[in-house]
């Protein structure tokens, strides 16, 4: 499979292919940007790769080579096909065309056999965040997430307390796993070119997650603390019990006139695990 505008443009032009502002779709057409993405993945012949979004079928001909299997979600049926042709040597490749948010992903894998799990993929900027938090709430058990992103989105993925980014989401994301930035990725490699630029973002699985009592107490005071970012802790958490909170932020030389973005998950934590 070549991989260059001219033949990406080629293929898609004679199926008279038409793409969809709806379904956030630029396809990936340097290849140096899709090896890097492989091998920083470190996928083997033991991973089973989700793959959501595969377009033209560039990365998951390249993942095909690397992984066990890989199991795509499409949600354009006008690309069966277009997929179907270019991965036509892909004996590993299972595509299925639906809204991969609307799946029930633990079903689908099921069937397959693996010592890892990784989602892999270039994904449709509208859906990110929604795609992100369906793996993370249904507790999709995956080890690792190498994914191309927004840049702005990816920022948010990895912020820190006292950032500009940082909000419920990298909480949320940094509690289940280490977060880092692995590639720069410009807005000129993708047909049609975005208007901004992306980062791939990847997301090991923590061994050990924070101790926590209360999960669910946890996720909903991060979101509380969040509601409304411009007010204070105070503000945001008045149905809870202050004079605990404080005395817990007291500990960290804190206090409840400071905004949620300052606090880090570990206090975020402790004050869950005491109310």
């Amino acid at each position: 499979m070549e991989y260059s505008y001219n033949k990406m443009n080629e293929i898609l032009n004679k199926n008279n292919f038409q793409f969809k502002k709806k379904f956030g779709q630029n396809f990936i057409i340097d290849f140096n940007i899709i090896n890097s993405i492989i091998s920083k993945s470190e996928i083997d012949k033991e991973t089973l790769v989700l793959e959501i979004g595969p377009g033209a079928g560039s990365l998951t001909y390249q993942l095909s080579k690397k992984a066990k299997t890989v199991l795509c979600y499409e949600i354009d049926e006008k690309l069966e096909y277009i997929l179907k042709s270019n991965l036509s040597e892909c004996n590993n490749v299972d595509i299925i065309f639906a809204d991969f948010l609307n799946r029930d992903v633990a079903a689908d894998i099921k069937k397959y056999k693996y010592n890892k799990l990784y989602v892999v993929a270039n994904l449709p900027y509208y859906i990110t965040t929604p795609i992100i938090m369906k793996i993370i709430e249904e507790k999709i058990d995956v080890d690792k997430i190498v994914v191309m992103v927004q840049k702005e989105v990816g920022d948010r993925f990895r912020a820190k307390p006292n950032s500009k980014d940082y909000n419920s989401l990298s909480i949320f994301l940094n509690y289940y796993y280490d977060v880092k930035k692995i590639l720069d990725v410009s807005r000129n490699v993708f047909m049609p070119k975005p208007n901004v630029d992306s980062i791939v973002v990847e997301f090991d699985k923590k061994n050990k997650l924070e101790d926590l009592k209360n999960e669910e107490l946890f996720f909903k005071i991060v979101r509380d603390s969040f509601k409304q970012k411009r007010k204070t802790l105070k503000n945001n958490l008045k149905k809870y019990d202050l004079e605990k909170i404080e005395k817990i932020l007291n500990k960290h030389n804190l206090d409840l006139s400071f905004r949620a973005e300052q606090i880090g998950i570990d206090i975020f934590v402790e004050i869950a695990n005491n109310l």
